[in-house]
C-alpha cells in the first residue's frame, strides 16, 4: 500500500510541471454572422473548442509558466465568407495583454487585425502544427493553424522583450521561420511582401531587421523600466517611457512609417495618456510633442488630454 502512496505521489509530482508548463490562457471565439444559414455553424462551435485546445495544451516554448504567469490573451476569427470544400475568408484579432508589477492590471501587449485570414476546416479534424514543415500537404488547411502558430510567437516574443533585452529573438525567428514556409497559393494573402504594406510579412521583417534593433530596447524601456516602476518610482517610471517614445522617434525619423511604429501604439493611447497627465509642463510637453508626431490617430486624444 506504502508503495502505491509513493508511487501515486511521484506521478503527481511528475505531471504538476506538464500541466503547468504552457505558457497561455487563451480565449478563442469563432464568429460567423455573415454567412447564411444554409451553411452549418455548428461546425464554428467545433472549431473554437479545437483551436481552443490547440493553442492552450501545446507546448510553445522551453520556458515552464506557472498558472499565475500565464499570457492572457484573445483570438477573434470573424468569417466573412464560405467558398468550396469547406474553405472560409476571414479577419483574425489577436490581443494580449501584460501584467503590471504591484497591480492588477494589464496593458495591451498586442491589439491587432488582421484581414487576410483564409483556412479550410473540416469538422473534427485534428489540428497539428510542425514548424519543421509549415506548408504541409494542402496549403488552405495549413494555412489555419500556421497563421495562429505565427500570432503565437509573435505574442511571446513581445512578452519576453518586455521582461529582458532581446529576450524575445527566439521567438520572433520562429515566427520568420514561418513567414518563409508559409503555405503558397495565391488566395492566401498576407505572408509575401508585394501582399501590402501592413501584413505579417512586414511586421516580422521590421522585428528582425537589425536596422529597427532599437524597437526591441523601446519594449524593454516602455514596460520593464517604465510601467513595472510605477508603483514605487512613479517619475522613474515615467521617464522610462518617455526615453521608449524618444527611441521610437530615432526609429521613425530615420524610417518613416514602418508597420512596427503603428503595432507599437494599437491599444495604447488610453495608457499613455494617463501616464504623463501627472507629468511635470517640461515633460508633459515633450511627450505630447512626442506622441502627436508618432501616434498620428490618435492626435485629438494626446491634445485634449496633455495640453
Amino acid at each position: 500500500m506504502r508503495k502505491n502512496y509513493l508511487l501515486l505521489v511521484l506521478i503527481i509530482g511528475m505531471a504538476v510541471p506538464c500541466l503547468r508548463a504552457q505558457e497561455l490562457q487563451a480565449n478563442i471565439s469563432v464568429m460567423a454572422n455573415r454567412l447564411p444559414s444554409s451553411v452549418d455553424h455548428k461546425i464554428f462551435q467545433t472549431l473554437q473548442g479545437a483551436l481552443r485546445d490547440f493553442i492552450n495544451t501545446r507546448k510553445w516554448s522551453n520556458e515552464s509558466f506557472q498558472n499565475n504567469e500565464k499570457i492572457a490573451c484573445n483570438f477573434l476569427v470573424n468569417i466573412s465568407s464560405a467558398g468550396d470544400n469547406n474553405t472560409y475568408q476571414a479577419t483574425l484579432t489577436v490581443q494580449a495583454g501584460r501584467p503590471i508589477f504591484n497591480s492588477s492590471y494589464r496593458s495591451p501587449l498586442i491589439n491587432f487585425e488582421d484581414a487576410s485570414f483564409a483556412f479550410r476546416y473540416v469538422e473534427y479534424q485534428p489540428l497539428d502544427f510542425n514548424e519543421n514543415r509549415v506548408q504541409g500537404t494542402e496549403p488552405f488547411a495549413a494555412n489555419l493553424t500556421a497563421e495562429f502558430a505565427y500570432y503565437i510567437y509573435m505574442i511571446l516574443g513581445l512578452n519576453f522583450d518586455s521582461y529582458s533585452l532581446r529576450g524575445g529573438d527566439p521567438y520572433y525567428q520562429k515566427a520568420l521561420n514561418i513567414v518563409n514556409n508559409a503555405p503558397d497559393s495565391r488566395d492566401i494573402t498576407g505572408w509575401k511582401a508585394f501582399d501590402g504594406i501592413r501584413n505579417r510579412y512586414w511586421l516580422i521583417e521590421n522585428l528582425t531587421n537589425s536596422k529597427y534593433t532599437l524597437i526591441h530596447d523601446a519594449y524593454y524601456s516602455y514596460y520593464r523600466s517604465g510601467l513595472d516602476q510605477m508603483y514605487d518610482k512613479e517619475a522613474d517610471g515615467r521617464a522610462a517611457v518617455l526615453n521608449c517614445l524618444n527611441m521610437l522617434n530615432t526609429i521613425n525619423s530615420e524610417t518613416p512609417n514602418t508597420m512596427v511604429m503603428q503595432f507599437f501604439f494599437q491599444g495604447k493611447a488610453n495608457e499613455l495618456s494617463k501616464i504623463f497627465q501627472k507629468s511635470a509642463p517640461d515633460e508633459k510637453s515633450r511627450a505630447l510633442e512626442l506622441l502627436t508626431r508618432l501616434d498620428i490617430s490618435n492626435i485629438n486624444k494626446y491634445k485634449q488630454d496633455l495640453q
